[in-house]
Parts: structure tokens; sequence; C-alpha cells
């Protein structure tokens, strides 16, 4: 798979402005790859998840804060575009991208018009 061309997508970039803490917060990300592949995680600030402790215990969730689970964890110390996307640069590098990031069903052709014109391979650009 080629790594080099990749479309990110971070759910706190569609929020209100001024609801995202980037650092004390938590957040989708999506990434496309021209060969439709899409993966997916789900980032946490290490602020954040105290943040979700204290409320939990407040809530009784989660066995009065005893314990937090989130399928396909990753935390990290901010939450900015910048970070996220230097982090999947490393992962890539290191070979660990398929490792952290977990796979979906490929994008769907009926989906396109929701990535820029010519992202996604074509049997005439693989030729």
């Amino acid at each position: 798979m080629n790594f080099s061309k990749r479309y990110v997508w971070i759910e706190a970039e569609i929020w209100p402005e001024g609801s995202w803490d980037c650092k004390d917060d938590n957040t989708d990300v999506i990434v496309v790859f021209p060969d439709r592949s899409k993966w997916i995680a789900s980032f946490f600030t290490y602020r954040n998840i105290e943040t979700l402790r204290q409320k939990n215990i407040q809530t009784g969730e989660c066995m009065n804060g005893a314990y937090f689970w989130s399928s396909d964890m990753v935390l990290i110390d901010i939450i900015s575009r910048e970070r996220i996307e230097k982090l999947i640069d490393h992962l890539i590098n290191l070979d660990n991208f398929q490792t952290v990031f977990n796979r979906y069903p490929d994008v769907d052709a009926e989906d396109d018009e929701n990535y820029p014109v010519g992202f996604f391979a074509t049997e005439d650009s693989l030729s």
C-alpha cells in the first residue's frame, strides 16, 4: 500500500467553534488511502482520560470511574491536525500504522464526492 497520499478526517474539526480543547478532549480520526482502504482510531489526550474518570465517579458510569475502555484508543499529548498527522507519519515510517488503526470497510464509489477529485486510484492511474 502506498501511504504517501492520504485523506485524514478529524471529527473534532466539525464541532462548533470553541468546543474543542486540544489538551483535554477525544476525537475519532479516519484515514483513507487511494486504494479506498479506510482506517479508524479514537484519539484521547492523557488529560481527557482523567477528566472522563472524574465525570464517571460523579455519574456512576464505568463502576464509578474504576475503569475506562474505548475501542481503537490512541493516547496522545494534544489533539491537533498537525500532531495527528505527525503521528500517522511516524506510525507509517515504523510500519505500525496497520497495528494502531483498525481497518473498516473500504470507501464505496458513491462516496467519492466526499474526497478530493482524483484522490482514488483508478485502473488508468495504475497502468
